[in-house]
């Protein structure tokens, strides 16, 4: 909607050279359905009249080049749209593909690039071996008397672990998930470091790894915070999912 809406009014004076009676009857169709769509279109009118935006003309190559960079986005969320469309027709009889997508974060292009490129899961007869596949096991820099820090390896498949780090992205944006907290919980002390949010999400990317290997490991779906029973540090698949069942 936000683009439709920019692209026909992308400064504020193509707002107010209208009176707010024409510009709400204009505007009506372009920013589609809303419960409240008449208070939206005043509340719109009303920032355009107080907007401090550059005073730039409809017509100028700012102003151009701005709705050229929109079109731009709505052709690629239109390629995505048809991608995950495709992705949905090609995994629709796949049972790992519903247990993956009950995951806070995996939509189908991301499950379809799991199953691709880490194959059947359960073929890892422990989720550190899954983890290493991945590239988030830690790894230690040494030479000589030189110790370094531990730092994840990067030696796995780098397209699963960017698949597991995309939905790490779209999972900690959403209101109430485990990885959300986690990711919160990692960056309280800092919320604004960039070098700690970096670390908090291959944290999260590498507790996903954990939780999707588990959950198609034993053929359960994605239940809210659920994950806390599943494998972390050096506790057995059949020990943890055991100990689920009976909590």
């Amino acid at each position: 909607m936000i683009c439709n809406y920019l692209l026909h009014f992308p400064i504020p004076s193509a707002v107010t050279k209208h009176s707010q009676e024409a510009f709400c009857q204009i505007a009506s169709p372009v920013i589609g359905r809303k419960v409240n769509k008449a208070a939206k279109l005043i509340e719109l009118y009303e920032t355009a009249l107080h907007s401090i935006g550059l005073p730039v003309e409809a017509d100028s190559l700012a102003c151009k080049t701005f709705q050229i960079q929109l079109r731009r986005y709505q052709e690629i969320n239109a390629c995505r749209k048809q991608l995950e469309e495709t992705a949905q027709a090609v995994l629709a009889d796949n049972p790992d593909s519903a247990i993956l997508q009950s995951v806070p974060g995996i939509g189908p292009i991301n499950a379809l690039t799991i199953l691709a490129e880490g194959g059947d899961l359960r073929r890892f007869s422990h989720h550190r071996q899954f983890l290493k596949y991945c590239g988030f096991d830690l790894a230690k820099n040494q030479s000589g008397n030189y110790r370094g820090q531990e730092q994840i390896s990067k030696r796995g498949n780098a397209r699963l672990r960017l698949a597991l780090w995309m939905a790490v992205n779209t999972a900690i944006a959403q209101p109430e998930n485990s990885f959300q907290q986690k990711y919160s919980r990692y960056i309280k002390g800092a919320p604004q470091d960039k070098d700690l949010q970096r670390k908090a999400r291959t944290a999260v990317a590498a507790k996903m790894a954990r939780v999707v290997y588990g959950l198609v490991k034993s053929k359960q779906m994605y239940q809210g915070y659920y994950e806390k029973a599943l494998p972390s540090g050096s506790i057995p698949l059949c020990r943890a999912v055991e100990a689920a069942r009976t909590s």
